[in-house]
């Protein structure tokens, strides 16, 4: 788990840098704040494999399944 959210944030990384790019070029705004969303999605992404994960391994033993689903939905809401 650790390399996915590893690779993950490393593509994060270069996205971000990217924007930057597209900042000094001076690129369309609307071009920005698409690859800005996207980034905010993939972080997003990263978050719910940590909350996952976590639910997965240290609470494994004290919630049901339907408990843990309806707690990643109550995070998959906050986008």
């Amino acid at each position: 788990m650790e390399k996915k959210i590893q690779n993950r944030l490393k593509r994060v990384e270069g996205q971000v840098r990217g924007v930057g790019s597209m900042v000094d070029r001076g690129e369309y705004y609307t071009n920005i704040i698409t690859q800005i969303s996207a980034i905010k999605s993939a972080l997003v992404s990263v978050e719910n494999i940590l909350i996952e994960n976590h639910l997965e391994s240290q609470t494994n033993k004290t919630l049901d399944e339907k408990t843990k689903l309806e707690i990643m939905k109550i995070f998959n809401k906050r986008k």
